[in-house]
């Protein structure tokens, strides 16, 4: 079990890594999320939870389970269930902003259809841009 445990730990992060490093921003976000499984596994692993054992130590309990590594698991899933909510707002608002998700902004002339001509970009972009009142920009 401990086997199968490690190798789950060890392909969730070699692909959060993997993913972390790719040009765009959707993968790059899901890279961050998959590390976080990832470190959140590790943590249930070094926790030695034992199954029946109650979390406190009590003077009637033969064992116990140490409730650390579960709180620190559970304070790691709200921290990283807020900062992936914040990187896709982030990459949202740079896709918006440039037109483009790339992670340095720039767009691909393999994928614009403009090969590169980023004003002419900004341009129609901008023709078509309806601020949060709901009216046409110029």
């Amino acid at each position: 079990m401990e086997f199968l445990i490690a190798t789950a730990i060890g392909a969730l992060t070699w692909a959060g890594i993997y993913l972390s490093l790719r040009g765009r921003t959707f993968p790059v976000v899901l890279g961050v999320t998959m590390l976080s499984y990832a470190i959140n596994l590790f943590l249930f692993a070094i926790g030695r939870l034992k199954v029946g054992a109650p979390p406190i130590f009590s003077e009637d309990a033969a064992t116990y389970t140490d409730p650390l590594p579960q709180a620190l698991v559970l304070t790691a899933i709200v921290i990283s269930f807020g900062m992936s909510a914040l990187v896709v707002v982030l990459s949202l608002r740079t896709f918006l902003e440039t037109g483009t998700d790339q992670v340095d902004g720039e767009p691909d002339p393999a994928i614009d259809p403009l090969d590169g001509d980023r004003e002419e970009w900004i341009a129609r972009r901008n023709a078509h841009r309806i601020d949060m009142l709901g009216e046409t920009r110029p």
